[in-house]
């Protein structure tokens, strides 16, 4: 099969569609012809060097994909699904490529009435807001949730997930035109932070209470605002690390509102935990997505080889939503 491989590490132009051999799938996996990628952040560390794959795992990136079930492998020929089905993946790696073996746990039907493509938007920003969003930090009916990059793919996604449940939004976003797509999805308090303090417009929003969620993409460059930004009884999800590694935390400040925070990664997780994330989604979001309540945002997309110019395309920063790779 061609696979994007990562000779060495460095800008857009170190991906290389290349030959390589055909993946196997091991126990408790199915091999997937895949039909479309998506670009992540995390593909992005992963070429510069900064994020191995897990231990065991496909060295090429992609950690999302959607195609046809090839074969199934040892251990999963009773787990319900067939050659030829059409699904969406979670992967730990390998959707830059033709074929991929999948653990069987972390396996989608592509939702009534999305074409395949589309449905590679979906796995990696599902998971992430309802693990994140609903599973850990519980955002209830009636509270307020604040994503930063709402005009993300994670963004757009979590504008969607927490309307569905009655709560309340507020974003941040670069710029116009962005808080206009993101109003278009359903955020209620729309902050520029280029030109606002979001601590300042979300006090001046919520008259002083503050998110009852945080959503946070950025790290440690927002970490002292976001407990600042915190309702009493808060609870701040880190699922990047885009401003750093590093913060202080004012622990009295997060004694004082009785708050949270958390911080977590998907890519790494034990096989259970993500089939266990992948269940949830499919039992919660899925038939959101099938009644169209909530759909993926897809920016723009590439053909799989040209993978450096989706690359280049994110690191621009002038997309919204998803960037997807579709196979030649």
């Amino acid at each position: 099969m061609y696979a994007i491989t990562i000779p060495e590490p460095g800008g857009p132009e170190a991906l290389v569609w290349a030959e390589v051999p055909d993946p196997v799938p091991a126990e408790g996996e199915v091999l997937v012809d895949v039909v479309a990628s998506a670009v992540n952040r995390a593909d992005l560390l992963q070429r510069q060097g900064f994020y191995d794959p897990p231990p065991g795992s496909s060295p090429y990136p992609g950690l999302e994909c959607a195609g046809r079930v090839a074969a199934l492998g040892p251990g999963t020929e009773t787990s319900g699904w067939s050659v030829g089905d059409e699904v969406c993946a979670l992967l730990a790696g390998g959707g830059y490529a033709e074929k991929v073996a999948v653990p069987v746990g972390q396996l989608l039907p592509v939702p009534e009435g999305m074409d395949l493509a589309t449905a590679a938007a979906l796995p990696e920003v599902t998971c992430t807001v309802w693990s994140n969003v609903f599973m850990i930090a519980h955002l209830r009916p009636g509270e307020l949730l604040l994503a930063h990059g709402g005009a993300s793919g994670i963004g757009t996604m979590a504008i969607q997930l927490a309307k569905s449940v009655g709560a309340r939004v507020a974003v941040t976003a670069g710029g116009p035109e962005k808080l206009a797509r993101c109003a278009e999805l359903g955020a209620d308090i729309l902050i520029d932070y280029r030109e606002q303090d979001f601590v300042d417009e979300l006090k001046k929003a919520t008259d002083g209470a503050g998110a009852d969620v945080i959503l946070d993409i950025v790290g440690a460059k927002y970490l002292d605002r976001n407990v600042r930004a915190l309702a009493v009884n808060g609870r701040l999800a880190v699922i990047g690390l885009q401003g750093g590694v590093k913060g202080e935390l004012n622990l009295a400040a997060l004694l004082g509102k009785r708050a949270a925070v958390t911080a977590t990664s998907l890519r790494g997780r034990p096989l259970g935990e993500k089939a266990s994330i992948v269940a949830a989604v499919r039992e919660h979001v899925w038939p959101l997505v099938g009644a169209g309540q909530v759909r993926p945002v897809v920016d723009r997309t590439f053909a799989l080889p040209d993978a450096a110019e989706a690359h280049a395309a994110l690191e621009a920063g002038e997309h919204v939503g998803k960037i997807l790779l579709l196979r030649p």
